[in-house]
């Protein structure tokens, strides 16, 4: 990955986190925020300019539940699993999800438009089960309204 992959933000503010404790991390997140997640290549960069072993940025990316490593959809569809999602059904939510869109969690759609995460908790427990769809959030969600709510999105 040559250098101007990376925006001028981006370089600026590894240049700066550079020397600094716990940048690691803190670069990380701004590769993610500026990508979505974290390539191979982008970790490649990450490791050339903080010096930084690739494994040890493999090692932190696989275990932060945060950092992505596959890029993400148009809509990124994230179903709580949380203790009340789930007693609630959050896992007959992410069922009836994969069977409309063809998808399994961690997965894309082929147009790239929709892509699937379970997630431990969205803070919402009193409309439990919740997903969100590009941030926007859909409580008390049963498998009958699936299709309804995607077509928001199409």
């Amino acid at each position: 990955m040559s250098q101007n992959i990376f925006s001028a933000e981006l370089n600026q503010f590894i240049d700066e986190w550079k020397d600094k404790p716990g940048n690691l991390i803190m670069v990380l997140h701004k590769v993610q925020e500026e990508f979505g997640y974290i390539s191979r290549e982008a970790a490649d960069e990450v490791s050339k300019k903080l010096g930084v072993p690739l494994a040890t940025i493999w090692g932190v990316v696989t275990f932060y539940h945060f950092f992505k490593l596959n890029k993400p959809g148009k809509y990124n569809i994230q179903v709580c699993l949380g203790t009340a999602c789930y007693l609630k059904g959050g896992d007959i939510i992410i069922d009836e999800l994969g069977k409309q869109l063809g998808l399994t969690v961690g997965g894309l759609t082929e147009d790239g438009k929709f892509s699937l995460e379970a997630v431990r908790c969205v803070g919402c427990c009193g409309l439990a089960p919740v997903m969100t769809i590009a941030g926007e959030v859909f409580g008390k969600i049963t498998k009958n309204q699936i299709a309804g709510v995607l077509d928001k999105f199409a």
